[in-house]
């Protein structure tokens, strides 16, 4: 499957050095993605709960609507694909 044909969403919040180093990562690779920021603890509280995740921390990326999670999840998932 071509990697264009992946859908990505980060889930991210302001000042949030590891959310940069996932961003960074899909800009080296040239993947396009959405970004949605988490500007507070009521938008962190009703992510959690919308996709039920056990994680505190950000960034959460999402590949076709499959969780990841944060910046090694996504360093492994790449991988896994070849990229």
């Amino acid at each position: 499957m071509p990697f264009m044909n992946f859908r990505i969403v980060v889930y991210s919040q302001p000042a949030c050095p590891q959310c940069d180093t996932a961003k960074k990562l899909l800009h080296s690779k040239g993947l396009p993605f959405e970004l949605i920021q988490i500007h507070d603890q009521g938008q962190r509280t009703a992510f959690l709960k919308r996709f039920d995740l056990r994680v505190q921390q950000l960034p959460q990326v999402f590949i076709n609507e499959q969780h990841v999670g944060g910046v090694v999840g996504l360093q492994s998932a790449l991988k896994r694909i070849g990229l």
